[in-house]
């Protein structure tokens, strides 16, 4: 394939959004919208230049950590896209093949659509415009077409009344031959409604000096440009419509799909079954045959084969889950490896610790890893039997088929086979509870309830 160059421009200020954040850095997915266009252009191994506004440090730290190789360039003067283009030079000038350019702001392109336009260029396209038809077409540059070719494109201020009636309208995303871009990039001019240097206009002059331009039609869906918090929330919803019929066409049941939510690195096995209002956060890898019941939240985790988790369960902070673990309602594990076969039936915390295989985690178990300053570890062994409420004091070692006493808060390490009791020993009072009765009521009485 010849070699590509994309350009990403991210200079905009996104006022829109009403944020202190610029908006390329709103996650969808749980990922910055500008580091899911990084991601698509990354899968065909492109070159990476990223065009930001001059106070963007915060961009540029997000995109080299994306991307190191990525140039940056910066936009001091917002004077439309084709000055922003030629903040690029540097790189453009020394692409040896195809150059493309895309938004920052636009997170749900498709690796599809780069495809098409690839393959457009490669067959002798100079130029390929990608089109799409919005419901509302409104402020949206329109593609004068003539058969397979674009004649110009007309932005919706500067068209016509009979222009404004064609609802193919521009995404701004256009594909170059390299030399074609540096070809017109400084023919562009400003004489138009709003005094800017537009990219489009690239099309006439294009077309003037008898290159070919091409389009080809993407789908509305995956051009959504986020530039405030409906368009964000409208670019989340489609990716989280995106990434549901993924999982489902690659054998995972979703119980309830629209109360599923996806990050965008989420990594499901075949024949996992999701009950409704599950989170996935980013980070999660999930196997085989594993069943997640409704109410999870997971992120940073990965889960093995077989296993069951929830209702009503958090599991993140690097969590490692093994084959056949069973994590039930409201266990909460954190920063912790747990073996295969075992399990945590209900109402636990389990964080900074290592739990073997085949150990039984009793109801109300609270592994106490931090003492106000530090966070210590709790290593407990295969087939150990922990008893219900009790409380381990990090750092502790319980050893291999040892027992710990319900109610016991474990302080020093359990040797293996070992029977550890740490709770006061019970007294029994005969025929004291009815004279605790009688001094409960006089003191209800008192109050005159």
């Amino acid at each position: 394939m010849t070699e590509l160059l994309s350009i990403i421009l991210a200079a905009g200020e996104g006022t829109r959004m009403k944020s202190a954040l610029p908006k390329v850095l709103h996650p969808v997915g749980g990922l910055p919208v500008v580091s899911h266009v990084l991601r698509t252009v990354q899968s065909f191994g492109s070159q990476v230049a990223v065009v930001i506004g001059p106070s963007h440090e915060a961009v540029e730290a997000a995109v080299t950590r994306f991307e190191a190789s990525a140039q940056i360039s910066k936009q001091v003067d917002r004077l439309g896209t084709a000055h922003a283009v030629q903040q690029a030079r540097a790189a453009y000038d020394a692409a040896p093949g195809h150059v493309l350019v895309l938004y920052a702001d636009t997170p749900l392109v498709t690796a599809g659509t780069i495809s098409q336009i690839v393959e457009k260029l490669d067959a002798g396209a100079d130029m390929v415009v990608v089109g799409f038809r919005p419901d509302n077409p409104t402020g949206y540059g329109r593609l004068l077409t003539d058969g397979g070719r674009v004649r110009a494109i007309r932005e919706h201020k500067d068209a016509s009344d009979e222009e404004r009636l064609i609802d193919l309208c521009n995404s701004g995303i256009i594909g170059f031959r390299g030399d074609t871009l540096r070809g017109v990039i400084d023919r562009i001019g400003n004489q138009n409604s709003k005094g800017e240097y537009y990219l489009t206009d690239a099309v006439e002059l294009a077309n003037g000096d008898g290159k070919r331009v091409d389009f080809i039609e993407a789908d509305a869906r995956e051009l959504v440009g986020v530039d405030n918090r409906e368009k964000l929330a409208e670019a989340e919803a489609t990716f989280q419509a995106f990434k549901r019929k993924e999982a489902m066409d690659n054998g995972v049941t979703l119980r309830d799909p629209h109360s599923v939510w996806f990050s965008w690195d989420t990594e499901l096995g075949r024949d996992v079954t999701v009950f409704p209002n599950v989170v996935f956060g980013p980070g999660v890898r999930i196997a085989d045959n594993v069943e997640i019941r409704a109410f999870c939240d997971i992120e940073d985790a990965v889960i093995g084969e077989g296993a069951s988790i929830g209702p009503f369960a958090r599991i993140r902070g690097g969590a490692e889950l093994g084959r056949d673990v069973h994590l039930g309602n409201f266990v909460e594990v954190k920063k912790s490896k747990i073996g295969a076969g075992t399990k945590a039936g209900h109402l636990s915390y389990l964080g900074d610790a290592e739990i073997g295989s085949k150990t039984n985690i009793g109801a109300g178990t609270i592994t106490c890893n931090y003492d106000g300053t530090n966070k210590d570890k709790t290593v407990i062994g295969d087939s150990v039997f922990i008893g219900s409420n009790a409380s381990l004091v990090a750092p502790v070692t319980i050893g291999d088929r040892a027992y710990t006493a319900s109610g016991s808060v474990i302080t020093e390490d359990v040797p293996a086979d070992a029977l550890a009791l740490g709770r006061a020993r019970q007294v029994n009072k005969p025929g004291y509870a009815p004279q605790l009765r009688e001094r409960a009521l006089a003191k209800k009485a008192a109050k005159g309830k």
